[in-house]
Order: structure tokens, then C-alpha cells, then sequence
């Protein structure tokens, strides 16, 4: 398995897609439910497939990601051939960028001196939808990119 397995919600959401998908590998609905009996390791390497393909239909679609954290933004732009960084540190420790309260601190001081900024690009190391994955297992979310412009324009 490349990335990692759905889970059963996501399987649930994605049931029809699911179905189809075990259509094309000729199993029907009653030989599912035979397998699932009868061949749990068959079922194992079925879901695993099955995640894999949506993880790479997804990630080959991603184009921006954010990690925010109390004091740090990493807002990510997933070009072609370079992922690019912007990162945002907050060096007041009173502050949570999670937090209504600090966010609001922050579009309030953005230019002040407690806050601090990088641009910063790195290729992708051979696999570019792997490189996007990790991002998302070290907490990045799929974002539409609305901050990592606003603040490429500024800072950019």
C-alpha cells in the first residue's frame, strides 16, 4: 500500500465508487460478500487498492495545503515541478493561530515585528503525489489556497 487505507467512513461516503470499482475487477455483490467470508487477506489487498486509487486521484488534484499551528503557518503551493512555502511565525507566545482571538491578533499585526516570514521552494523528490501525502499525514489540510495568495501578493 502506497498511502494509507480509507477510513470506514470514507469507504461509506464512497460506496457507489466502490462498488464500480469492484465491478471492474469482476466481483460481484454476492462474491463480495463470499470473499469477506471466506478470504479476508483477498478483501485486505481489495480496500488497499481501492484506497490507493483515491489517494492518487486526489492528491493529483491538490494544489494548495496549510499547516497551521499555535505559532506557525506553513501555507504550501503544489506547482508542477516545485512545492513552494510560505511560513508564518508568530513570535508572541501568547497568541494561537487556532484560536478566533489569535487569528484575529494576527490580521490585525500581520506587519508588525512579532511576526515573521519565509518564502522557501524544494523539488518534489521523485514522486510528487508521495511528497503531498506526507504533508497531509504531518497535519496539512487540502485547502483552495486563498491564504498562501493573499499573502504571496503581499509578501511575494
Amino acid at each position: 500500500m502506497k498511502y494509507a487505507r480509507l477510513t470506514k467512513q470514507q469507504f461509506e461516503e464512497l460506496h457507489n465508487e466502490f462498488i464500480n470499482f469492484l465491478a471492474t475487477q469482476s466481483i460481484t455483490a454476492d462474491e463480495w460478500e463470499i470473499l469477506k467470508n471466506t478470504k479476508p487477506h483477498v478483501v485486505e489487498e481489495e480496500l488497499d487498492v481501492f484506497s490507493d486509487l483515491v489517494w492518487e486521484g486526489v492528491l493529483g488534484k491538490v494544489a494548495y495545503l496549510e499547516n497551521i499551528s499555535a505559532q506557525h503557518m506553513h501555507l504550501f503551493h503544489l506547482t508542477d515541478k516545485e512545492m513552494k512555502l510560505i511560513s508564518v511565525k508568530v513570535l508572541n507566545p501568547d497568541i494561537d493561530l487556532n484560536t478566533s482571538v489569535g487569528f484575529n491578533w494576527f490580521k490585525k499585526n500581520w506587519q508588525s515585528d512579532f511576526v515573521e516570514y519565509l518564502n522557501a521552494s524544494k523539488a518534489y523528490t521523485g514522486d510528487k503525489n508521495l511528497d503531498k501525502f506526507k504533508l497531509i499525514q504531518e497535519g496539512a489540510v487540502i485547502t483552495k489556497g486563498e491564504l498562501y495568495r493573499w499573502f504571496d501578493n503581499i509578501i511575494g
